[in-house]
């Protein structure tokens, strides 16, 4: 049995490596240690904090967690990133990614997070990329085993639209190619 989130929220950590020498909040329920002192979850709360790059996001999940492999959950809301790094893409069982409140404004950069096979809930309001009026189709569309998006349900017909949407936006791409 896995126990609640690792949380390392409001630490005021800028680089995920800084997190390292951190203690994780105390919750009503602490996270059990192993021998080697890592925690037994598969939840890990990094929000409200200044990160601003992902690029040691595995070696921090390894820092912490006794199976970093089997990671679900991932709270980066709330801090300053700006790109979806290629990085969570390696977190394979993840199931839950909080990115709201940040400053993401490449709206295509969502398209990467499908290759995650168990993905079913995702928040990214609070982005630049939320301005863009295709923004719920497109991330709809991108990553079709979402279930939940920004705390809010995604709908068959939903689904149905970004497909619609997909094929009227790969045909008129196609088109462009051709009239090139």
């Amino acid at each position: 049995m896995y126990g609640p989130p690792v949380d390392l929220s409001f630490k005021n950590i800028a680089s995920l490596s800084d997190a390292w020498t951190e203690e994780p909040n105390r919750g009503l329920r602490p996270p059990k240690r192993n021998h080697e002192m890592k925690y037994e979850s598969r939840s890990l709360r990094l929000s409200n904090n200044i990160i601003t790059d992902l690029h040691d996001l595995p070696m921090t999940v390894s820092h912490f967690l006794v199976k970093p492999s089997l990671l679900a959950w991932l709270d980066l809301s709330f801090n300053k990133i700006s790109c979806i790094n290629q990085v969570l893409c390696e977190l394979r069982e993840l199931r839950v990614l909080y990115l709201h409140g940040n400053s993401i404004f490449v709206l295509s950069e969502v398209e990467r997070l499908g290759m995650l096979p168990y993905l079913h809930t995702i928040t990214l309001h609070g982005n630049v990329i939320e301005t863009n009026k295709t923004y719920r189709n497109h991330v709809i569309s991108a990553l079709p085993g979402l279930k939940t998006m920004d705390f809010s349900a995604v709908t068959h017909q939903e689904r149905e639209l970004a497909k619609i949407w997909h094929k009227s936006k790969s045909s008129s791409s196609g088109k462009k190619e051709t009239l090139q």
